[in-house]
C-alpha cells in the first residue's frame, strides 16, 4: 500500500534524484521555461513555486534559505530581484505545464514547465 507517501521517486536514490531536481528547478528559474518528462514537471513544480514564494518575501534569511535550495547563483540573484517583483501581486500559481506529446526515442510523455 502507498498510504502517506509524498513524492515520485524517479527511479533514482535520494541525493542524485534531490540534486537533479534542484538543478532543474534553478533552470526553470534562470529560462522561465524547461522542457522535460511529465513526471519531472510535477516534481519539480512545488520546489519552483515555492523558491519564488520566499524570494517575493524577501530579507536576508528567504536569501540564505533560497542559497540551501538552489545551486545556481544566478538562479537565486534572478529570484530575488526579477522574479519577486513580477509576481509580487500574485497569490500563487506561478508556473504552468504544458504536454507536449511522447518523445520519439522511448516514447515518454515529454511536458514543458514554464513560468506564468
Amino acid at each position: 500500500m502507498k498510504h502517506r507517501i509524498k513524492g515520485k521517486k524517479l527511479d533514482r536514490t535520494k541525493a542524485p534524484r534531490e540534486s537533479m531536481l534542484k538543478n532543474l528547478a534553478a533552470s526553470v528559474i534562470i529560462y522561465e521555461k524547461v522542457k522535460t518528462t511529465e513526471a519531472k514537471a510535477k516534481a519539480v513544480r512545488p520546489l519552483v513555486e515555492k523558491a519564488i514564494t520566499l524570494a517575493i518575501k524577501g530579507g536576508l534569511n528567504a536569501r540564505r534559505e533560497l542559497i540551501r535550495r538552489l545551486p545556481q547563483p544566478l538562479a537565486i540573484k534572478k529570484a530575488m530581484e526579477v522574479l519577486a517583483g513580477k509576481y509580487q501581486d500574485r497569490r500563487g500559481g506561478y508556473s504552468r505545464i504544458i504536454k507536449l506529446g511522447s518523445r520519439p526515442g522511448d516514447g515518454a510523455k515529454v511536458a514543458q514547465l514554464e513560468l506564468v
